[in-house]
């Protein structure tokens, strides 16, 4: 087992609503529900922009904890983002966590007429942006010379209410970037590959159970006696609460075009009855170490008996 048994948390990733009474409305749900986060992507298509959304869920709710999974380092200066994600933990009353990435999705950039910079490039810059936004965060001036960000003596206000900042969240599916996130983060999510930029056989291909045991192999190697200091994060892409999980096994496999035996074991998967699925969850923070799990909108309800099963567990 990689590190101490963490007690379970869940989180809920949505993107949109028709208008403000329907987001407000899922917040509202999920904090009801015992979901104890609310996060949301950060991509160019039709979903929320998410610094404003994640402050009014923030201002709907009491106790739902809110970020973004994940920022994407290239859309906005760290200076900028810092200052927002400080404002919001502010207003908030310390309830944010920066998740934070490199970028992948291809189709961003190119709406937005985006350099696509190779991924050593992005990572590079993306590793700047978290020393820039832990620094921004800091007590006092902060100064930054690097490849893609220099920073001159600038003290950022208003300061967080977490300090000496919000949990940090960096997910990866490579060797350097999870890296990054084991020496950067508090909370490190474990991905599938997404090199190609489009989610496509070769993101699948790295969902398997036997590739996700080699990332948190990784991650052990790579955290060491920091491993207990880790909380370990997947966000569940196929989910499903049923009597009658072979037939929405074999639904899924067919769907997305791979071996049934890859859905019925990869860790990217919840699907079965309220037992077997929380079963499943236990097994899984035992073998694999985690503790936190991501679920999408359309789960909130349908996944919520498992959520109150594992509660303080």
């Amino acid at each position: 087992m990689p590190g101490a048994t963490r007690p379970f948390r869940f989180g809920v990733q949505a993107s949109g609503a028709t208008d403000a009474r329907g987001w407000v409305d899922q917040a509202r749900k999920a904090e009801d529900l015992g979901y104890d986060v609310f996060t949301m992507p950060d991509h160019f298509t039709d979903q929320l922009a998410p610094v404003p959304a994640l402050m009014a869920a923030a201002d709907a709710t009491t106790r739902l904890r809110i970020g973004a999974l994940v920022f994407d380092n290239d859309y906005k200066h760290p200076v900028v983002l810092a200052k927002e994600l400080a404002t919001i933990d502010l207003l908030s009353s310390g309830r944010v966590e920066i998740g934070i990435g490199a970028g992948w999705m291809l189709s961003d950039y190119e709406a937005a007429g985006m350099t696509y910079d190779r991924p050593g490039v992005r990572i590079d810059r993306f590793e700047e942006g978290v020393a820039i936004i832990k620094g921004v965060m800091a007590d006092g001036p902060f100064s930054f010379s690097g490849e893609h960000y220099t920073i001159a003596n600038y003290d950022g206000k208003p300061l967080p209410v977490q300090r000496p900042h919000p949990p940090i969240l960096i997910g990866g599916g490579g060797k350097r970037v999870l890296r990054i996130a084991v020496r950067e983060a508090d909370i490190v999510g474990v991905n599938g590959s997404l090199h190609a930029g489009v989610v496509g056989p070769d993101a699948l291909g790295t969902m398997t159970l036997e590739a996700v045991t080699e990332r948190v192999g990784w991650v052990r190697e790579f955290a060491g006696d920091r491993i207990d200091d880790i909380e370990l994060n997947i966000r569940a892409f196929f989910v499903s609460v049923t009597e009658d999980r072979a037939s929405v096994v074999d639904g899924i496999a067919s769907m997305i075009s791979v071996e049934r035996s890859m859905v019925e074991n990869s860790p990217f998967a919840l699907i079965g009855s309220v037992n077997s699925i929380t079963e499943d969850l236990v097994r899984r923070r035992e073998q694999l170490g985690f503790s936190y799990v991501i679920v999408g909108p359309d789960d909130i309800e349908p996944f919520a008996p498992v959520v109150a099963a594992l509660t303080g567990m």
